[in-house]
Formats: structure tokens, sequence, C-alpha cells
């Protein structure tokens, strides 16, 4: 069984990563390319701002042209805008020559002079100023801006977001290392108590044939019976040797009759019954005459657990588990049915899954396998058919007719 890794997730994790640096990319692209689309529409509400000034320089202008100024130009602006003569510096006491800069009204001329003038050297870092000129010739002004809020965000925001999405994908791949683990720690645990379960009824037989065996060592045709019996468990543990070795490759399916190999298995388990301390009553049912493509080892392994997961589950004096095959259009159903302590609706799912059991002695393996043979090796399906507390469930089984 291949559960430590495979070149196949290795694979999966190598292009989701690819997948998370392109779209990271994409976004950082696209982003960066919005900001310079804002940058530009900026910069022609500064050149618009420019050549109005340069408008009213020209001409004469009417008090309206200042009103088309103030209202359509100016009041567009919503990012760090500086007015400065040829010389870079400031004209102090005029507040609309400085536009979307917090200025402290407690500053001194001086010290006032000083914060525009550095306002302009940090300006003049991030755009080059826009020069407002009288005939085409002489410089009346520049005008120095920053950018907006907007485009400051925008800029960082990439970055943000896949800082964000790599921390999230750091915490995804962290959790699902662990869970990982978990449930490779439980396959391995499980795997262990399977095997114990497993080679534990014909071990506990053998012994308990031996002492018979001491006992009726003078009964020619008892010690016969005796190893008759002992030949089936050793033949039994060679079956689950095999078990285990098919277990991750690929099994050979053979027509096979389904009623034989489901009888086969119910029959051992008879002569064993006494062994559980349990009165229940095995019932095989149905259609007797069905040939499938089936891996018979393999299969009564799953016949076993569902046999094992009902006696398990039977807490009443007369127990009764009953087998019973029917033939349908593309699969042979197989129902077993159980009077049993029954499974909770919340948890019909997690059965299957390796490593859970409600059994205080549980392996939480049997059923997991089961549903690994059923549904990978065969085709078929595997589920709780149906279930009530206290009263028992049924499991259905389907396998393809071909």
């Amino acid at each position: 069984m291949n559960i430590i890794g495979s070149p196949n997730s290795s694979r999966i994790k190598v292009i989701l990563i690819v997948i998370a640096v392109l779209i990271a990319l994409g976004t950082l692209v696209y982003t960066q390319n919005l900001v310079l689309r804002l940058q530009e529409r900026e910069k022609e509400t500064v050149e618009l701002y420019a050549k109005s000034l340069q408008f009213l320089a020209d001409s004469d202008a009417q008090d309206g042209d200042y009103t088309f100024i103030l209202d359509n130009v100016i009041q567009r602006i919503n990012f760090p805008l500086m007015l400065t003569d040829p010389n870079d510096k400031v004209t102090l006491g005029s507040t609309s020559n400085v536009r979307n800069l917090e200025v402290d009204t407690t500053l001194s001329p001086e010290e006032l002079e000083k914060f525009y003038s550095e306002k302009v050297q940090e300006l003049k870092k991030e755009h080059n100023p826009i020069i407002v000129t009288f005939s085409d010739s002489l410089i009346l002004a520049k005008i120095y801006y920053g950018d907006s809020n907007l485009v400051r965000n925008l800029r960082f925001y990439p970055y943000l977001q896949i800082f964000f999405a790599v921390a999230f994908l750091l915490i995804a791949y962290l959790s699902f290392n662990y869970m990982k683990k978990t449930e490779q720690s439980n396959i391995w645990v499980g795997m262990s108590k399977e095997t114990a379960h497993q080679l534990g009824t014909p071990i506990s037989s053998l012994m308990g044939w031996n002492e018979l065996l001491k006992l009726n060592y003078k009964d020619h045709q008892k010690v016969l019976d005796l190893t008759d019996e002992m030949m089936n468990d050793l033949t039994r543990l060679n079956k689950i040797a095999n078990r285990f070795s098919k277990i991750g490759s690929k099994p050979e399916l053979k027509p096979k009759n389904i009623y034989d190999v489901v009888f086969r298995v119910i029959e051992y388990f008879k002569k064993r019954l006494p062994q559980t301390g349990k009165d229940v009553n095995i019932i095989l049912k149905g259609e007797t005459d069905i040939t499938i493509p089936l891996n018979a080892e393999l299969f009564e392994w799953v016949v076993e657990n569902l046999i094992k997961n009902a006696l398990d589950a039977i807490e009443v004096s007369k127990g009764n588990i009953v087998f019973e095959i029917i033939t349908g259009h593309k699969y042979v159903e197989i129902d077993v049915t159980d009077n049993g302590k029954g499974v909770d609706l919340n948890r019909r799912k997690d059965i299957f899954r390796p490593g859970y059991s409600t059994k205080r002695r549980g392996w939480g393996l049997g059923l997991s396998l089961s549903k690994r043979i059923v549904e990978e090796y065969h085709k078929g399906k595997i589920f709780v058919k149906d279930s009530v507390i206290n009263e028992g469930t049924t499991f259905k089984i389907l396998l393809p007719k071909s």
C-alpha cells in the first residue's frame, strides 16, 4: 500500500504552486497597469490646470474664466499639488497654490517656507513638474504633484494580496500535511490492529483444536476431523498473507459464483461463533447462480469485515446477520443486515474513513479496506443503505455484472 507519497502528489503540489505564482503575477501586472492609467489621468488633470493658468496669462480673462477653472479643474484635484515660481518657491499666504497637503497653521513664515521646500523635493522625486509658460517661452510657474491615496493604495495592494495568499497557502499546506500525517498514522495503527484481528481467529482456533487433540488423541475419527479444521485455519492464514500482498497492486478478476464465495466465509464463521460468546445466526439467501468478475480472496475479506462489524455491533441476546444476493440490470446487489446498535446518521460516511472506530478495541480499518476493495478493485459501490439506532444497520454492496 503506497501511502507515504507518490510522484502524482508531488506533481500536483508543483502544479498548484505554479498556478498560485501565475495568479499572483497576473494580479500584480493588472494592478500596476491600473496604477499607470490612474497616474496618466492625474497627469492630464495637472496639464489641464497648467493650460488653464497659461490661458489666463495669455489673455484678458474675465471673472467667469476663473470660475470655470475653479469649478472644473481645481475641484477635480484630489492628490498633492504645489504651484511654485520658476525657482521652486511657493508664495506664502496663498492657499490656492497648495492643495491636499496637511499644513500646520502654527508654523512661522520661516518654518513654513522650509516645509514647502521639503515637500517640493519630495514631489519632485515622484513626478517631473509641469511647466506653465507665457507666450510659449517665458516660464511663469511650475506645478509639482504627487500620487493620490487611491494610487498609493493600489500600488501596494497586490503585494498585500500576495502576502495574505502566501500566508493562506502556508497555513493550508501545514494543515494538509498534519491531516495527511495523522491519517497515515491511523492507517499504520489500523493495519497493525487489522493484522492482529485477521490472525486472531485462526490462531485461536488452532489453539482450541490443539487442546481438543490432546483430549481426544485416542479417538482416530475425532483426530481426523480436528486436523481437517486445523487445515482450514492454516489455509486461512495463507489467505491472509496473500490478501495483504495484494493490497496496493492490481488484482486479477476472474469469473466466480458470488453466492459460493459468500457461503464459504459464512460457513467458516459459523463454526467459530461459539468463541465469540454471542448467540448469532448468520443467514445467506437470494439467487445462487450468479457469476461475475471477482477476486475471491479480496472479496472474502470484505464479507469477513462486514460479519465482524456486525458481530461487534450486536448487543442483544439473540443476533441475526442476513446476507441477501439480488441480481439487477447492471449490478449484483448484496444487502448485509444486522440487528445491532445502528450507526448515527452523521457518522455514516465517517465509518469508511481510515482510523475511525466507535469500538473501544476497534481497529478502524476494516470498512476502509472493504471500500477500497469494492470501489477501486471491483469498480463497485458500498454504502450504508439504512440504519436505525438500537435496531440495526443494512450495508449495500453493488458489484458490476461485467
